[in-house]
């Protein structure tokens, strides 16, 4: 399969997907190795593809130079949740198939960030789109880049990605997840942290509302005091901090 960027940049399909585990801050995804701040940039100036420049920030994409074979890749959450009638909407299938991408040529291209989240029951597939349109007509692919995370392809472009069993890879900063299940106070706890940080709860957070804010209150005190999973816990707390920090003396 070719995949088309910016209408005239394209990349092919390969068999072999990254080898990385995935790192979830809650509303970044990162799949790369770099394990700090000069590592990151070290990537980011060894590798072409969709790259952040200025003020524009699209989602990356790394390719290798050498290669021109995919070695990395950054994601952003969006903050609009879509609503359930329209999650239910998100096709099943085709299934995800393994695979990489190798570029056509050492040339940058664009990824736009995606607009809209879907949330599987239980928060146990994330699915970021680039708007509901796509919902209108079937996939034609789900591309496995890296263990739990694909790329979803419609008419030859990338439309958007998911990320299976979010609560497993959540970590802080730069460190590896944790290789052990995630509790299940930690799978409830994701949740009620991503209906903070996305519409329409977070409009309401933003605007006061002491329902919102209650709830703001109850899963900070639970997160802070969660014994088990603290790794985790403290990725969710470092998530909502902005929040808590702005809105919960109100």
């Amino acid at each position: 399969m070719r995949l088309t960027f910016d209408n005239d940049w394209h990349a092919t399909v390969t068999g072999e997907p990254l080898p990385i585990t995935p790192r979830f801050s809650g509303n970044s995804l990162y799949i790369a190795h770099y394990k700090d701040v000069k590592e990151r940039e070290r990537f980011l100036l060894d590798t072409f593809g969709s790259q952040e420049w200025l003020w524009d920030t699209p989602d990356t994409l790394g390719f290798d130079r050498a290669s021109r074979e995919l070695i990395g890749a950054e994601f952003e959450l969006p903050c609009e949740s879509a609503s359930a009638e329209d999650c239910a909407r998100l096709p099943s299938t085709p299934p995800v198939l393994p695979g990489g991408l190798r570029a056509d040529e050492e040339r940058n291209c664009r990824l736009e960030v995606t607009s809209v989240l879907c949330r599987a029951p239980g928060d146990a597939v994330l699915t970021c789109l680039r708007d509901l349109d796509v919902l209108d007509e079937p996939l034609e692919a789900r591309i496995g880049i890296a263990p739990d995370v694909a790329l979803l392809v419609q008419h030859g472009s990338i439309i958007g990605w998911s990320l299976t069993d979010p609560a497993r890879y959540l970590t802080t900063g730069y460190a590896a997840p944790n290789p052990a299940p995630p509790s299940p106070a930690t799978r409830r706890l994701l949740s009620a942290c991503l209906d903070l940080i996305t519409d329409p709860l977070l409009d309401d957070v933003m605007d006061r509302e002491p329902a919102a804010l209650a709830r703001l209150r109850t899963v900070h005190q639970a997160l802070q005091t969660q014994r088990e999973d603290r790794h985790r816990a403290d990725a969710l707390l470092a998530l909502i901090a902005n929040l808590v920090e702005d809105y919960r003396n109100w």
